[in-house]
C-alpha cells in the first residue's frame, strides 16, 4: 500500500485488546493438556501436539509454570500403574502422550544457543533422572506400546543433547563454591551418560525377528513400508542417530569446544564409539545375511561407520535390480534424486569409500582395490552361469567412484585403461541389462583416462556408447547419453560423431520425450557447443523440438511427483535453445527464422505472473540474443518489452540484473521506439521511457537492493543518454535526482563501485549536454562537491567504461564558454583539464601496450590456475590421528560461535564469491564506442584554446609543467591517430 501513490501508511494508535484474557487462556491450556494425555487416536494426538507447541512458544516457561510438573506427574503415577493388568492400557496412553508432549517443548529449545537454553537445562534437571530408569525398563520389554514411549524418550534426549550437553559448563551466575542453579545434571560427564549410551546400545542390538518365527518382539509387517514405520525399528533409527550425532561433535577431541567437554570427547571416542561399532556392524550384517533392515537405518550406521572409518561394501541389492527392470522411469529418478545421497544406503557405502581413501588411504586403498580386482578376476573367470553379476557391479561402482584420485595417482593411472578393455568393453553388449548401465557409467567417470594405442580403443569406445543410445533399456540410454557428453572432447572423437551428428540429434530428442532429465539435455547442449558452427542446417529443427520438449515437461510439472525433475529438464531445454542462438546468431536472416518459433515461448514466461519463474533467467538470455543481434527489431519483439516492466514490478525484482542487457538492446537498436512507445497498463499507459525511469528509482531507493543491482539500474540512464541525443532533455532532472541521491548515500563508502556507476551516468549527461547539465547540477547546489570527488575517485577506476565516461565528460565542459560556466567549474578547470588529458593518455597507452603484448588477461588467469589436488590416496591420516578437514572446521567454529560469521560460515556457504565480480562494463555497447577519446579531447581543447585565447592562458598558467607536457602529448598523439586512420582508410580503398 505504501506504494500506491496517494494511499498513506497509517498505523492505529488505539491499543488492541487481546483476543483472549489470561483466564481464558488457562482454561484453554489446561484442558488441552487433558485432551492430550487421553487422546487414543493418533492423527488426533498429534495435532494437538502441534498445538501444544505453538502455545509453548508463546506462554512457556513465564506464563505457564505448571506445564513440566503436570508432564513430569503424570509419568510419575503412571509407571507403576502400568504394572498392573487392570490400569495397564489407560496409564500406557497417558504415559506416553505425556512424552510426547515433553519431548513438543524441549524441541522448542533444540537450536538455541547456549544462553537461550536455561529452560530446557532445568528441564532435563527435572526429568532426566525419571527418564533414564524408564528407559532402562522399557528396552527390555517387547510391546509395540513399549516401543512408542522408548521412542517419544529417545527423541527426547536427541533434543535436549544433539547440539549441546546440558550442564557441560558453568552458568554465569554459580557461586564461588560451585553450585549452581542452571548446573544441571551435568551431562558431559561419563557416568551420568554411560547408562543413556547403554540404552541405544541395547536398542540397536535387539533382536527384531519375522512375524512367521513367533519370537518376540512380535508382529512384524512383511510390507516394506509398514516395516518403516514400525516402532521397534523407529527406536533402532534413532538410537543410531543419536550415536552418529555424539559421533559427529564428540569423537574427535579437537572438535570439543571447552576443557569439560574435551574430557569426555576423550572418554566418547576410546570407550563409547568401540562398544558402538559392533552393534552397527551386526545391523549392517542383516541384509547380506538375507534378513530385514530398513535403509534409514542402514544410511545410519554408514554414517556412524564413516565417523569411525571403518569400511563397508556398496551393492546392488533385488529391489534395485526389481526397480531397473520393471521401472526404469523410477530408477532414473532416483538415480538423480538431489535426496539420494540421504536415502540411499549405496550411495552412503560410495561416500563412505572415497571418505575412507581420501582420510585413510595408507591402510586401506591398496586392500580395498585388490579386493575390487579380485572380484573383477573371479567375473571373468567364471562360468555364465555362475557369474555373480551384482559383484561386479559393485566392484566398478567402486572403482569408479575413485576416479580422481586414481587417475591423479600415477602408479594407478596406467592400470585404468586395461581395467577399461578388459572388464568395461565386454560389458557395453552384455546380456545384463544393468551391466551395460554401469558400462556408460564408468566412461563418465574415466572420460580423462590416457589411451596409450593408435586411437583404437577410443574409437571403439565411441561406437560402443553410440550404440547404447538406442539399448531396450531407458537407464541405459541416459546414461549413454551421458557419457558421450564427456568423450565429445576426446582427440579424435569430432571425426567419429559428426558424421552421424542428425542421428545423434534424433536420438536425444527421443530420450528426452520419453523422460524429462536435466543430464540428459545437458549433454545434448554439450554436443552442440561442439559442433556449433555445424548446426545452421539444423537449427529450425533443433528450436522447433527444444521448445516442444520445454513445453511438454512444463506439462508434465504439474504432476508433484516429477516436478523437480521436470523442471531441471525444462530449464536445460531453454539452455540448449541458447547455445543453438549461440552458435546461429552471425547470420540474422536465421534469427529472424527462429523468432517466431521462441516468442511464445518467451512471452508465456513473462507474462503468467510469476508461474514460470524459474525459467525467468533462460527465457532472458534468449531475448538477449534476440534482441542484441539483430539489427532492426520487429514490432513483435516489442511485446517482450513492458512485459518485463511488468515482471520485475510485481514478481521478478530479483533478476534485474538479467533484464537490463536486453532491455539496452530495445534502447539501442530501435531508440525510436523506445522513445515513443508506450504500455497499456492496468492504472495507466505510461511510456517506454517512464517505465526504465520507474525501474532504476525503485532499485535505487529499494533498501533491499544490492549495490550491484543500483549499478545495473544506473547502466539504464547512461544506455537512454548514449542513444538517444538531444531527444531526452526533459528527462534530466529526473536521472539527476536519481544519481546524485545515490551518490550522496555512498560519498563515504569505502568501495567507491557504486560512486564510480553515478560518475558515469554524470560523464554521460555532460557529453549529452554539458550546458544543462551543469544547470542541474547547480540546481542542486552539489556541482563543486561532486566533481571534487569525483575527481579524487579516479584513481580507483581500473576499467575502460568509467574511464571512457570520465573523459568524455569531462572533455565536453571545455565546449561550453567560460563565461557561461558556474563558478564553482571555473574555478577548478586547471584539475579538470589534467584529468581529462592524463585518463585519455592512460586508455591509449594501456590499449596500444595490451595490442603489442596479445594477451588476454582472462587467458593468463586460466593458465595460471591448477587443478584440483587430491592427495596421495596411499597416505592420509594414520589410524591414531584424528582426521581433519578445514571445511567442516569452519562450518563447526561458526555453529559454536567461536569465529567470526563472514570469516567462516560465509565461505563454507559461498566460497570467495565476490558480488562485484560481474559489473557492467566490458559487455556494454554504444554509439560512444566509436568515439576515440584522445581525438575528442585534443580537438574539443584546440578549439577552446582558439575560441578564448584569454581564458586558457590562464589556465595553462595554473598548471605544472608536467601537465603543460601531458596536453602538447596528447595533442601529437591525436594527430598520429588521425594519420594512421587516414593511411588505412587509403590502403582499403
Amino acid at each position: 500500500i505504501e506504494t500506491i501513490p496517494g494511499v498513506a501508511n497509517q498505523q492505529s494508535s488505539v491499543p488492541q485488546l487481546p483476543v483472549l484474557s489470561d483466564a481464558d487462556k488457562a482454561e484453554i491450556k489446561n484442558g488441552l493438556i487433558h485432551a492430550l494425555l487421553d487422546e487414543p487416536e493418533k492423527s488426533v494426538r498429534d495435532l494437538f501436539a502441534e498445538c501444544l507447541h505453538t502455545m509453548v512458544v508463546h506462554e512457556f516457561p513465564t506464563k505457564w509454570p505448571d506445564l513440566i510438573p503436570t508432564l513430569l506427574n503424570t509419568i510419575r503415577e503412571g509407571v507403576p500403574a502400568m504394572d498392573h493388568p487392570q490400569q495397564q492400557q489407560l496409564a500406557g496412553l497417558k504415559v506416553h502422550n505425556a512424552l510426547l508432549a515433553l519431548r513438543k517443548v524441549c524441541k522448542r529449545y533444540e537450536y538455541k544457543s547456549k544462553d537461550q537454553r536455561g529452560p530446557l537445562n532445568e528441564i532435563v534437571t527435572a526429568s532426566f533422572p525419571m527418564l533414564l530408569p524408564l528407559g532402562q525398563r522399557l528396552v527390555q520389554q517387547n510391546s509395540l506400546e513399549s516401543a512408542m514411549m522408548l521412542k517419544q524418550i529417545l527423541k527426547i534426549f536427541w533434543s535436549s543433547t544433539q547440539f549441546y550437553l546440558p550442564g557441560a559448563e558453568p552458568s554465569d551466575d554459580q557461586n564461588a563454591d560451585g553450585n549452581g542453579a542452571n548446573s544441571g545434571i551435568g551431562l558431559a560427564r561419563p557416568d551420568i551418560l554411560q547408562p543413556w549410551f547403554d540404552i541405544l546400545t541395547a536398542a540397536l542390538k535387539k533382536n527384531l525377528p519375522e512375524a512367521s518365527t513367533g519370537l518376540e518382539p512380535k508382529g512384524q509387517p512383511t510390507d516394506v513400508d509398514a516395516r518403516n514405520s514400525w516402532p521397534w525399528w523407529k527406536v533402532k533409527k534413532w538410537s543410531v542417530q543419536i550415536m552418529s550425532r555424539m559421533f559427529s561433535r564428540y569423537g574427535f577431541t579437537s572438535y570439543a569446544d571447552d576443557v569439560t567437554s574435551k574430557e569426555f570427547a576423550k572418554y566418547f571416542a576410546s570407550v563409547v564409539a568401540p562398544q558402538f561399532l559392533g552393534p552397527v556392524f551386526e545391523t549392517l550384517n542383516l541384509r547380506p545375511t538375507g534378513q530385514f533392515c530398513t535403509d534409514r537405518v542402514v544410511h545410519l550406521c554408514l554414517t556412524f561407520v564413516n565417523f569411525s572409518s571403518m569400511l563397508s561394501r556398496p551393492l546392488f541389492v533385488p529391489a534395485d535390480v526389481e526397480c531397473f527392470e520393471n521401472d526404469p522411469i523410477e530408477f532414473v529418478h532416483k538415480q538423480n534424486s538431489p535426496l539420494a545421497d540421504f536415502y540411499d544406503p549405496r550411495l552412503s557405502a560410495v561416500t563412505l569409500v572415497k571418505d575412507l581413501v581420501n582420510q585413510r588411504g595408507q591402510d586401506v586403498t591398496q586392500n580395498l582395490l585388490a579386493r575390487m580386482t579380485e572380484i573383477l578376476h573371479r567375473y571373468n573367470n567364471s562360468p555364465v552361469e555362475q557369474k555373480n553379476h551384482v559383484e561386479k557391479d559393485g566392484a566398478l561402482l567402486t572403482f569408479g567412484s575413485l576416479a580422481k584420485p586414481l587417475l591423479a595417482t600415477p602408479k594407478y593411472a596406467t592400470e585404468i585403461e586395461g581395467l577399461l578393455i578388459t572388464s568395461v568393453f565386454p560389458d557395453f553388449n552384455s546380456p545384463i541389462a544393468f551391466l551395460r548401465y554401469r558400462a556408460c557409467w564408468m566412461v563418465q567417470q574415466f572420460s580423462a583416462v590416457t589411451w596409450t594405442d593408435d586411437g583404437t580403443n577410443l574409437k571403439k569406445l565411441l561406437e560402443f556408447v553410440l550404440s547404447r543410445l538406442s539399448d531396450p533399456a531407458l537407464p541405459v540410454q541416459i546414461e549413454a547419453s551421458k557419457a558421450l557428453r564427456f568423450l565429445i572432447e576426446a582427440d579424435g572423437a569430432d571425426e567419429a560423431l559428426l558424421p552421424v551428428l542428425p542421428q545423434l540429434l534424433t536420438e536425444y530428442f527421443r530420450i528426452m520425450n520419453e523422460i524429462g532429465n536435466d543430464e540428459v539435455v545437458s549433454a545434448l547442449q554439450v554436443l552442440l557447443e561442439k559442433f556449433g558452427e555445424h548446426i545452421e542446417p539444423h537449427a529450425v529443427q533443433l528450436v522447433t523440438q527444444l521448445s516442444q520438449a520445454f513445453e511438454q515437461y512444463c506439462t508434465a510439472g504439474d504432476d508433484q511427483d516429477d516436478d523437480d525433475a521436470t523442471a531441471l529438464a525444462a530449464a536445460q531445454c531453454l539452455e540448449c535453445i541458447a547455445t543453438v542462438l549461440k552458435g546461429v546468431c552471425s547470420q540474422e536472416s536465421m534469427l529472424k527464422k527462429l523468432e517466431p518459433l521462441l516468442l511464445p515461448l518467451v512471452l508465456k514466461i513473462l507474462g503468467d505472473d510469476g508461474d514460470f519463474i524459474e525459467y525467468l533467467e533462460c527465457a532472458l538470455d534468449i531475448l538477449t540474443f534476440l534482441t542484441y543481434f539483430q539489427g532492426q527489431l520487429s514490432q513483435q519483439l516489442w511485446q517482450c518489452f513492458p512485459l518485463i516492466y511488468v515482471a520485475f514490478d510485481q514478481w521478478a525484482y530479483d533478476y534485474l540484473n538479467m533484464m537490463v542487457p536486453c532491455l539496452q538492446s530495445y534502447i539501442s537498436k530501435s531508440p525510436q521506439v523506445f522513445l515513443t512507445g508506450a504500455a497499456t497498463l492496468p492504472e495507466a499507459t505510461i511510456s517506454y521511457v517512464n517505465l526504465i525511469i520507474s525501474m532504476v528509482t525503485k532499485t535505487i531507493t529499494n533498501d533491499r537492493a544490492s549495490e550491484m543491482e543500483c549499478r545495473y539500474a544506473l547502466s539504464l540512464f547512461m544506455c537512454i543518454l548514449h542513444n538517444c541525443p538531444n531527444q531526452v532533455d526533459v528527462y534530466l532532472p529526473f536521472f539527476n535526482e536519481i544519481s546524485l541521491g545515490k551518490l550522496g548515500q555512498q560519498i563515504s563508502a569505502k568501495q567507491a563501485l557504486t560512486r564510480i556507476s553515478v560518475y558515469q551516468v554524470l560523464g554521460s549527461a555532460l557529453y549529452y549536454n554539458p550546458a544543462l547539465q551543469l544547470m542541474e547540477m547547480e540546481k542542486r547546489a552539489v556541482t563543486g562537491q561532486v566533481f571534487m570527488k569525483w575527481l579524487q575517485d579516479v584513481e580507483a577506476m581500473e576499467k575502460w567504461l568509467p574511464r571512457k565516461m570520465t573523459t568524455l565528460g569531462i572533455g565536453s565542459i571545455f565546449k561550453l564558454p567560460t563565461q557561461s560556466m558556474p563558478q564553482s567549474i571555473v574555478s577548478i578547470l586547471p584539475q579538470l583539464l589534467h584529468t581529462a588529458v592524463r585518463v585519455a593518455l592512460m586508455m591509449k597507452n594501456e590499449s596500444q601496450k595490451k595490442a603489442s603484448d596479445g594477451l588476454d588477461e582472462d587467458e593468463e588467469g586460466d593458465a595460471a590456475t591448477g587443478g584440483e589436488d587430491v592427495g596421495d590416496i596411499d597416505a592420509g591420516f594414520g589410524e591414531d590421528v584424528d582426521v581433519t578437514n578445514a571445511a567442516d572446521d569452519a562450518y563447526r567454529k561458526a555453529l559454536m560461535g567461536t569465529s567470526d560469521w563472514d570469516d567462516d560460515m560465509a565461505k563454507f556457504l559461498m566460497g570467495d564469491w565476490d558480488e562485484d565480480a560481474e559489473d557492467v562494463d566490458e559487455e556494454y555497447e554504444s554509439p560512444l564506442d566509436a568515439i576515440d577519446e584522445v581525438i575528442f579531447v585534443s580537438d574539443t581543447l584546440k578549439q577552446a584554446f582558439t575560441q578564448e585565447p584569454g581564458p586558457y592562458q590562464q589556465i595553462q598558467a595554473a598548471l605544472p609543467p608536467e601537465s603543460v607536457q601531458a596536453v602538447q602529448q596528447l595533442f601529437i598523439t591525436a594527430d598520429n591517430l588521425r594519420a594512421q586512420a587516414s593511411q588505412q582508410a587509403t590502403q582499403q580503398s
